[in-house]
């Protein structure tokens, strides 16, 4: 009997391959029929078995995929505030030491998720504006914003660096208070800022309210 010398692995690699950009396309259309149905009908209408026959796939595909509705929204969510802008101003956040550098590009974050979340979810939350399962989400994703933050403020405090008289807990209050979305959506959506205005703004906020003014940007 002769030994196998393992040369059919390349093909099994570009079988894998095949099969996960087809699972990728399936999730895709998925996301994609969600999200049109969403805005059309808004979440708390849209059931599985519309999503699964717009998108073309089984029921059992759509549940296989995300086991429920709430989460198609989260996946959906996800997708538009932690995108490639986010996962840009992360990388480069994480090449940074300096905790008062690091609050000055908590800007940066806040304004990549938000300017996602307004590409991708604007119609989708204007649809669904008072459904309890987009509420639902939107509390989880707080929770996790404030708990992403909690190294930055921390590194703060650990290096001396913080405003003379504000405690840890108050210190990510105010940061969390200031990247939230009611803040962008007031400067931005209403009051006619440009992002970027709103970067630079934010930017300089947070300092004055968190770093001692010897330790502040020049």
């Amino acid at each position: 009997m002769k030994k196998s010398t393992g040369r059919r692995r390349p093909r099994r690699k570009y079988v894998s391959a095949l099969r996960s950009e087809a699972a990728d396309a399936t999730k895709a259309r998925v996301l994609g029929a969600a999200r049109t149905l969403f805005v059309r009908s808004g979440i708390d209408r849209v059931t599985i078995a519309q999503i699964a026959e717009r998108a073309g796939v089984a029921v059992s595909t759509v549940y296989g995929l995300y086991k429920s509705k709430e989460g198609i929204l989260r996946a959906l969510m996800r997708a538009a505030l932690f995108g490639p802008h986010f996962e840009a101003a992360m990388a480069k956040l994480a090449g940074v030491s300096d905790p008062a550098e690091q609050i000055a590009l908590t800007a940066e974050v806040a304004r990549a998720v938000y300017e996602g979340e307004s590409a991708e979810l604007g119609l989708l939350r204007g649809a669904s504006a008072f459904s309890p399962a987009l509420r639902k989400l939107e509390l989880e994703f707080e929770r996790t914003r404030l708990e992403m933050q909690e190294a930055r403020v921390r590194l703060l405090f650990a290096q001396r660096k913080q405003r003379p008289g504000l405690s840890l807990d108050e210190a990510r209050r105010v940061l969390w208070m200031y990247t939230s979305r009611d803040v962008y959506r007031m400067l931005v959506h209403e009051g006619g800022w440009t992002p970027e205005r709103y970067q630079a703004w934010l930017a300089e906020t947070l300092l004055g309210a968190l770093v001692a003014d010897r330790f502040q940007r020049r």
